[in-house]
């Protein structure tokens, strides 16, 4: 049987998101504002979470349907086919948001949803109370502009916890965002690349994990694994394939940081990925390294001046580095801020910016590349 599936992403990088379902030849991929969509079937579903770098979740779309009053939320959902999805013993939570729709209190479209689903469910299984004490079916809404689709989440925690990332500090960059960075840059482990900014070391170990085929879902659980409707042994084969496929070659990567606490936060998330082998992580100040005789690539999410330092003091920094990388010519460069100045600071105009997102952050990713 084949299923609509959604893929929510960071604003940015939907594009990104659909190449690489594309490139792993998922059917009928369709790229929206903050997702993509895919066909396919539970295997398909299965792969998806396993491999996917730049997506956040993998959602099972069911149904839209406009609801401007609560009966029409009701029946909507009630039309639904739950009990091909639930079974008599799962639990079925709501959560979900409305975006200029009359209705617009979240707990009580909760509820609605809620009771549509149960009543559905009382009418299948001719019972009238669900302990909800099996696997987790959490159901996801969003009614905009009075439109509202709901789906099932069949991943869980999000994809960007990957699981290596312990004690993070405030200002580390999620995973999907330094990936889809990493797939910006098309690093493919051919050339050196350096992080001299590297915080928990975020961006290396993606780029490693990129490098050497490692898929980010191979060695953790999804929500959906435990669902009555999904065929035995179909996440477990997609993360036997996964790991059949990757490498473990040392690669010419280096993430470095000044505060040695920071490098040895890196260097244990980096074991924890199982690439401490491919990255050479040491205590270095960014603004005394040599870049102007090195190739390869330079990509670094350094202070803002939001969540660390002051605005001045991030701004120095910009200006330092923009000296020292300057006549750098074989050193392409790839830079995260929510500085919109950064270009001045650095002293020059970059070739390429790309808006993303680092949570709710507005950035941009300047690119140095000709």
């Amino acid at each position: 049987m084949s299923f609509q599936f959604s893929v929510p992403c960071l604003m940015g990088v939907e594009a990104l998101a659909a190449d690489e379902l594309r490139f792993n030849r998922f059917e009928n991929v369709r790229a929206e504002n903050g997702r993509v969509l895919f066909e396919g079937e539970w295997a398909d579903c299965a792969r998806a979470n396993v491999i996917l770098r730049c997506g956040e979740r993998v959602l099972l779309r069911l149904g839209a349907f406009r609801a401007e009053t609560f009966d029409q939320l009701f029946e909507g959902v009630r039309a639904l086919p739950w009990e091909e999805l639930i079974g008599k013993s799962d639990a079925f939570p709501v959560k979900g948001h409305s975006l200029h729709s009359k209705l617009f209190s979240v707990p009580d479209c909760q509820k609605i949803i809620k009771k549509a689903v149960a009543r559905r469910l009382e009418k299948a299984y001719g019972q009238s109370w669900f302990e909800e004490s099996g696997a987790k079916c959490q159901i996801q809404f969003s009614i905009i502009r009075d439109v509202c689709e709901v789906s099932l989440d069949t991943t869980g925690p999000a994809l960007y916890k990957r699981g290596y990332k312990l004690n993070a500090p405030e200002a580390t960059l999620r995973e999907t965002l330094a990936a889809s960075m990493v797939k910006l840059a098309r690093y493919r482990g051919r050339e050196d690349f350096i992080d001299p900014f590297c915080g928990a070391g975020t961006i290396a170990i993606e780029a490693a994990m990129a490098a050497n085929r490692i898929a980010p879902g191979a060695r953790r659980d999804f929500d959906a694994e435990d669902w009555g409707c999904v065929p035995e042994g179909v996440f477990d084969e997609a993360r036997q394939t996964a790991i059949a496929a990757e490498r473990h070659e040392k690669l010419a990567l280096t993430a470095s940081d000044i505060s040695a606490e920071a490098v040895e936060l890196a260097r244990e998330n980096a074991r924890r990925a199982g690439v401490a082998d491919c990255i050479r992580i040491e205590r270095a100040d960014a603004l005394s390294l040599d870049y102007r005789n090195r190739s390869g690539i330079l990509m670094t999410n350094p202070p803002y001046g939001v969540r660390l330092l002051d605005v001045e003091q991030a701004r120095g920094i910009y200006s330092r580095l923009g000296s020292l990388t300057r006549g750098a010519d074989s050193l392409k460069q790839y830079i995260l801020t929510s500085d919109e100045s950064f270009e001045q600071m650095y002293g020059r105009p970059c070739d390429k910016k790309r808006k993303l997102y680092n949570g709710m952050l507005k950035c941009a990713l300047y690119m140095y590349f000709k």
